[in-house]
């Protein structure tokens, strides 16, 4: 591990069985916890979130970069979002293809026609990045996707650190730990919640965790709450089918006034298991509750309008006259590319055939595992051959990561070296009342490790772990 952990150190198996247990009751110390396989709704019976015995080495310039770029992430989606022309156009033809865009495109279309019933905006987005390392070249990061509705993992993110500067400490580096930095992204998206909350302007009224039936990962959320909680501002945990309107478009939840909405669920189609749940979604965006996301702002996150976004001059219409802020974003875009009926699609299908390894196709999905690579990529372009399916996708560059040894912890698991692939995340903070940016932050990181074994996964998944940067 260039410049990180030293071999002898990563060889030897009698030190690292000992860091192991250090680490794996530390981290249940630190509270970096989930909820187990087997009770996934209860904290009756809790373990260790998986992550890795040492923190990743990851070069200090991109690191830097990823974090400097997010509030103008934070402006790119929030112009998105505010652009019906644009949204209608980007996702006209994938709507047509993916009932589930097509669902969220008829709610937005139905309440933009209805007009808005709130003014306050509330962005809490995660973009998440790889590191291309081409030969000969110096590592250049390349923006995988980002996430503007349920972005996970602020939570563990912000009790990591400690744990891996305490590894390091055992292990004999405590010289290594200053190049762990400290990371709160809880507090960060809290302010932001917090701050939507009291816009809202009724002390009475409550944040509402919309949350999954599974809540393995509940200790993720509540670190967020227990923020909100320490800001005197009350805070609950319901479902879908929990919600009603009530008189002036207010949103109620057990007689308890809803100040904001703040989506861990309905991200993916099987979140809406009946059409009552799409009823509530649209009641919900009626609402005059402030919304994490709105309906504008999940659609702005969407796959299809990633690939839109690194057309030639599509930047400039959210950015005109700042040349510098294009490419300050344009320099982070992997080669996206389209595959909408006609010859520029056509080309897509003939250049991801002839090479699939070099590509990843992408559907219009959240949560990790729903990608596809190499001659799985071939297959599903084959299946849509003639048909209007594929513009339900998206193909974009194969990331050329370079894949470092770790060990990965999980309840379980034997102990053994991985060559490892490593995703970061950077998580942003935004508030818009009408037309006044009140907030824009970068507020704290995440960087996620897996085998490279496995091509597609998050933490919830059950294929990448938490780990830390170590900046080198």
């Amino acid at each position: 591990m260039e410049q990180g952990i030293p071999e002898a150190i990563l060889s030897d198996t009698r030190l690292l069985q000992d860091l192991a247990e250090v680490a794996k009751d530390t981290a249940l110390l630190n509270g970096v916890l989930m909820r187990t396989k087997e009770e996934p709704n209860s904290s009756e019976l809790v373990t260790y979130a998986p992550f890795t015995l040492f923190p990743t080495a990851v070069p200090r310039g991109v690191f830097e970069q990823a974090l400097a770029v997010q509030t103008q992430y934070n402006l790119l989606v929030d112009k998105i979002s505010q652009d019906s022309e644009f949204l209608e156009e980007a996702l006209a033809s994938t709507a047509d293809s993916d009932d589930f865009t097509g669902r969220l495109l008829s709610i937005y279309r139905q309440t933009t026609k209805e007009g808005r019933s709130q003014s306050v905006v509330l962005g809490l987005n995660r973009s998440d990045y790889m590191l291309d390392q081409q030969e000969g070249l110096p590592p250049a990061l390349k923006q995988i996707e980002i996430n503007t509705i349920a972005a996970s993992f602020g939570g563990l993110a912000s009790h990591t650190p400690d744990l891996h500067r305490h590894v390091l400490k055992v292990a004999g580096l405590s010289d290594l730990s200053h190049r762990i930095l400290d990371n709160n992204p809880a507090a960060g998206l809290a302010r932001g919640l917090a701050k939507a909350w009291e816009l809202y302007g009724v002390e009475r009224a409550v944040v509402m965790f919309l949350v999954e039936d599974v809540q393995r990962n509940i200790m993720d959320h509540r670190c967020v709450e227990n923020e909100l909680w320490s800001r005197d501002i009350p805070t609950i945990r319901r479902k879908f089918e929990d919600v009603s309107l009530g008189p002036d478009k207010r949103l109620f939840v057990d007689g308890q006034e809803v100040a904001v909405v703040y989506f861990r669920n309905g991200y993916m189609p099987e979140n809406y298991p009946t059409e009552q749940s799409w009823a509530t979604r649209l009641l919900m965006e009626r609402s005059r509750a402030i919304k994490c996301p709105d309906i504008a702002t999940h659609l702005a996150g969407t796959k299809k309008v990633q690939q839109v976004l690194a057309r030639p001059g599509v930047l400039e219409r959210f950015f005109p006259e700042q040349p510098q802020v294009v490419q300050q974003i344009r320099a982070t875009f992997a080669g996206l590319y389209t595959l909408d009926q006609g010859q520029e699609g056509d080309k897509t299908v003939a250049m991801a055939m002839a090479n699939p390894e070099q590509f990843v196709l992408k559907p219009q999905r959240e949560g990790g595992g729903n990608n596809f690579y190499g001659s799985e990529i071939c297959r599903v372009l084959e299946e849509a051959r003639g048909s209007s399916q594929r513009t339900a996708y998206i193909l974009m560059d194969k990331v050329q990561a370079r894949a470092s040894v770790n060990y990965l912890l999980r309840r379980g698991a034997p102990l053994q070296p991985s060559q490892c692939l490593s995703e970061l995340g950077v998580f942003g903070v935004y508030v818009r009342q009408g037309s006044d940016m009140v907030m824009n932050e970068c507020v704290g990181h995440l960087l996620r490790t897996k085998s490279s074994e496995h091509a597609d996964g998050g933490v919830a998944a059950g294929v990448a772990v938490l780990d830390n940067p170590l900046l080198v």
